[in-house]
């Protein structure tokens, strides 16, 4: 039953009832003259004054048929006021039962080329990667942030949020009690572990994979339109594609470098085809010797990439890594980039989140590769 359908019911069984009181209420009017009163009780003081000198049946008189319409019209008044309180109660509650207009969806299509249900108005966002949180925080919604993760430390705001666990491992049991809207999740492969669990809850997840520094604008923006912030991410995406361009022009006008980017050093960890990273480095005028190995952050040989020969290595460390992987891994101790002095680091949360501060790390990986072009 429709939710208009049980209010109608609700009506007329309402005006029903008022109705069998309006009949008992007529009937008690003619059935009131009891056999050992007499029909004169029942008058006015002018009626019975009336009816003394009168020989006609008292039921003929005028004081006792105005007394039963005087009834009748009351108990038609009565019905009348009675339907016009039922109406207005079926109208009060169809104002309560009507679903807010924050109960609107939208059906979108993800990174991931998923199709997600959202409300049109979205106020209580859960972010389960650091970049995200950062996107949410550059478009003007870190207000409606909700929760997000241990490693989200950037802006300063994100670490007063509740916490839900880390990238790879979050509580559902902490999301679910936040009551959030949406969870915004970065790769389609951090997904697949609690997917499942999130729509037992009918939670909704938005999933980006972003695979090149355009990607990346485009999630921005994608994420400022599904919160409502359209205007405020175009500028902040326009102004970030301005100076990707600079950046980029600069770094243009020198000779390609061939870089190997150390994700980790035990075991060894570079990117792939599928990286972001790999874009940003053909930007900043650089070619990784990895390009082509397929994946995002494939598993990388020692003897692999001794062979590569880069002539410059990039280390993404401090930020939140701390120390971790400050080191050239040992197969690379060699390499034409250790022997000639070409090993840079540059900080892991600039070049790591796919976000606003991308454009950061780009500009730090353009300065160390082309100095010459940035004097």
């Amino acid at each position: 039953m429709s939710p208009r359908s049980g209010r109608t019911t609700i009506a007329q069984r309402f005006i029903a009832g008022l109705e069998f009181i309006v009949s008992l209420s007529v009937r008690e009017a003619d059935d009131r003259v009891l056999p050992d009163q007499s029909p004169a009780d029942f008058l006015s003081p002018v009626s019975r004054a009336l009816h003394k000198n009168s020989d006609v049946d008292p039921s003929t008189k005028g004081a006792g048929l105005f007394s039963f319409v005087r009834c009748a019209d009351s108990n038609r008044l009565l019905h009348i006021l009675l339907v016009a309180i039922a109406i207005g109660l079926v109208a009060s509650c169809s104002r309560q039962l009507a679903p807010p207009s924050s109960s609107a969806t939208r059906e979108v299509t993800d990174e991931a080329g998923r199709r997600v249900v959202l409300p049109v108005k979205i106020d209580r966002i859960v972010s389960l990667a650091p970049n995200l949180t950062e996107i949410v925080y550059a478009v003007g919604a870190g207000d409606r942030l909700v929760g997000d993760t241990t490693y989200c430390d950037y802006p300063d705001a994100a670490k007063n949020v509740a916490k839900v666990g880390d990238t790879m491992n979050p509580s559902i049991e902490r999301i679910v009690a936040l009551k959030p809207q949406v969870v915004l999740v970065s790769t389609a492969s951090q997904l697949e572990a609690f997917t499942s669990q999130l729509s037992a809850q009918q939670i909704a997840a938005y999933v980006t994979n972003p695979q090149s520094l355009d990607d990346v604008f485009h999630s921005i923006q994608t994420l400022g339109d599904l919160l409502n912030e359209h205007e405020h991410s175009a500028g902040i995406v326009a102004a970030l594609r301005k100076r990707a361009t600079a950046i980029e022009a600069a770094a243009g006008t020198g000779k390609q470098v061939k870089v190997f980017y150390q994700v980790s050093g035990e075991p060894l960890y570079t990117i792939g085809r599928d990286a972001f990273l790999t874009d940003l480095i053909k930007r900043a005028g650089g070619a990784s010797v990895t390009a082509d190995v397929s994946g995002a952050f494939p598993r990388f040989s020692d003897e692999a990439a001794l062979a590569a020969k880069p002539d410059a290595i990039i280390l993404p460390t401090g930020g939140s890594m701390g120390e971790g992987n400050s080191k050239v891994v040992t197969a690379l101790k060699n390499s034409p980039a250790v022997l000639s002095g070409r090993v840079y680091k540059i900080n892991g949360d600039l070049l790591s989140r796919p976000g606003p501060r991308l454009v950061d790390g780009l500009e730090e990986i353009a300065r160390a590769l082309h100095p010459e072009a940035f004097k």
